[in-house]
């Protein structure tokens, strides 16, 4: 291979990008994560993403990947996905003062799972009625490598519609 072919080879490699479809982790009406009402979260230093206000019990991999991290109190989790996507799932604001109660693990650390595998079981009746909110927050952690994040609206059913399409670098 020529020079100017092997250059031409590289820069179709630098500038190939990869798109990693994100599903819904639970059934319910997607809100900005601007509206969410803890600031970290809106003012997006986690991450970007989106919110949604569950109408569901079950959370579920918005993703294919691995699930590399589940808080000790099972209300959050992280998977991170073969294409290098971080994904932070968290239910409610401020759901860690309730030390567990309402929460069920269904996964396990180091999980591989599949878009739509149950990772996390809510009582959902019972966090209505004793969490500041129950608004879910799903969040890219990643965002330096995301060159784009298409972000859907409306109300979603876990593990079947998009929530969000990420293109990477």
């Amino acid at each position: 291979m020529g020079f100017f072919a092997a250059l031409k080879s590289s820069m179709e490699l630098n500038t190939r990008q990869e798109t990693v479809v994100l599903k819904a982790p639970i059934s319910g009406r997607i809100i900005p994560i601007e509206a969410v009402v803890d600031l970290a979260f809106a003012n997006k230093l986690v991450g970007d993403g989106l919110a949604i206000e569950p109408a569901g019990n079950i959370l579920v991999a918005p993703c294919d990947g691995v699930i590399s991290k589940i808080f000790d109190v099972n209300h959050a989790f992280s998977i991170d996905t073969p294409s290098g996507v971080e994904l932070f799932v968290h239910f409610g604001i401020d759901t860690v003062e309730l030390g567990g109660v309402g929460f069920k693990r269904i996964a396990r650390e180091g999980q591989q799972v599949k878009t739509g595998e149950p990772v996390l079981e809510v009582d959902l009746a019972l966090l209505n009625n004793t969490a500041r909110s129950t608004t879910t927050l799903v969040v890219i952690t990643s965002m330096v490598e995301v060159s784009r994040l298409d972000k859907s609206h409306g109300v979603v059913e876990a593990g079947v519609d998009e929530l969000m399409t990420v293109v990477m670098n």
